[in-house]
């Protein structure tokens, strides 16, 4: 059975005019970390975790290291948070799946599906999870190993199943949530194509086969992927009317952005009002989104919140959209980049 839930996952040319100051300063302290997590998450990626420094993130994010050190008491610090913060994306959309309710067997599915959707989506973010954090600190890998613990925890459950997995020791699960990481690594190592959803199926199988046995564990196999919509995914923001309320409701142009996948909302912002008229495949590749489904669904939901509009003939006729910021989307842009005026008015 299927499982079917559904869930809602650059830089501008620097002024020196005013900042706008409608935003408090926790938030602006909010939006700079969210910035460093951004840089410190690219760094790891390009340069590995051992040859990462302060100066690399602090350069990339547009920030000054007087704000690291405000934000973050050190490198690692910094590094292990940024994990945390991919760790914590996933983590929420796994809770918006409402998988507690299902069978076993089904929250493999559900999660293993999912887990694997978002590697797939985010090729630099899965990089960074499973290559790069075997090459990280005594933090990261403690990190590391409490991660694949709690996964091995979920499929220990499965011992409760049937009398013949009650037979399977506690290590049975840790040795599969290994075996699935080290194929999950092999494939993005080498860098393939293929999707990373690709051996679904054939993990599934593995995964199920000592506590349900063959018949089963076959079945699995030739088992249909679950079908999940994800616009959270895409967004990260909330149902547009309301999102729209608050950002406009108040003095704080901000409010209503959520902070968990800001430094993408912001490179695409930030992207659209350095290069007005970018189509979507501009705004993608400009913003680091690689995934154009993905981009067209945040530009759709931008534009509905009145941050953006578009000029172009659009879809309707076959033609590139032209994307620009309204008034509103102005605001928004300069509120995120009001930290890094003031550090650059205060140097």
């Amino acid at each position: 059975m299927a499982v079917r839930a559904r869930v809602r996952k650059p830089s501008v040319a620097v002024t020196r005019q005013r900042p706008v100051r409608g935003a408090p300063r926790a938030r602006v302290v909010e939006i700079q970390r969210a910035r460093l997590l951004s840089a410190a998450l690219r760094a790891v990626d390009e340069l590995g975790y051992p040859n990462v420094t302060v100066s690399y993130i602090t350069s990339h994010a547009r920030v000054s290291r007087r704000t690291f050190y405000d934000v973050f008491a050190n490198r690692e610090d910094c590094l292990l948070a940024a994990l945390e913060s991919v760790v914590e994306q996933v983590r929420c959309e796994l809770a918006e799946l409402g998988l507690d309710a299902l069978s076993w067997q089904e929250r493999v599915r559900g999660g293993l599906w999912s887990i694997l959707s978002f590697f797939e989506r985010e090729p630099m973010l899965a990089r960074v999870c499973v290559v790069q954090a075997l090459r990280g600190g005594p933090r990261v890998l403690e990190r590391r190993e409490q991660i694949l613990a709690e996964l091995a925890q979920a499929v220990d459950a499965g011992r409760g199943e049937n009398s013949c997995s009650d037979r399977c020791p506690p290590l049975t699960a840790e040795g599969l949530v290994g075996a699935a990481f080290a194929i999950v690594y092999a494939r993005l190592l080498r860098g393939e194509s293929a999707p990373l959803t690709a051996p679904f199926g054939e993990l599934m199988g593995m995964l199920v086969l000592p506590y349900l046995g063959p018949a089963l564990a076959r079945r699995e196999q030739e088992c249909p992927a679950p079908e999940f919509e994800t616009p959270q995914a895409v967004a990260g923001l909330r149902p547009a009317q309301s999102e729209r309320e608050s950002i406009v409701g108040d003095g704080d142009v901000l409010a209503g952005l959520p902070m968990r996948l800001t430094y993408r909302t912001a490179r695409v912002l930030e992207s659209i009002a350095a290069h007005p008229g970018a189509s979507n495949r501009e705004a993608a590749r400009r913003a680091g989104v690689s995934d154009q489904g993905q981009i067209s669904k945040l530009l759709s939901r931008l534009e509905r919140l009145g941050l953006i509009e578009n000029a172009g003939e659009g879809q309707a006729r076959g033609e590139r959209n032209d994307w620009a910021l309204t008034a509103l989307g102005r605001q928004v842009a300069r509120g995120l980049c009001t930290g890094a005026r003031e550090e650059q008015e205060g140097a």
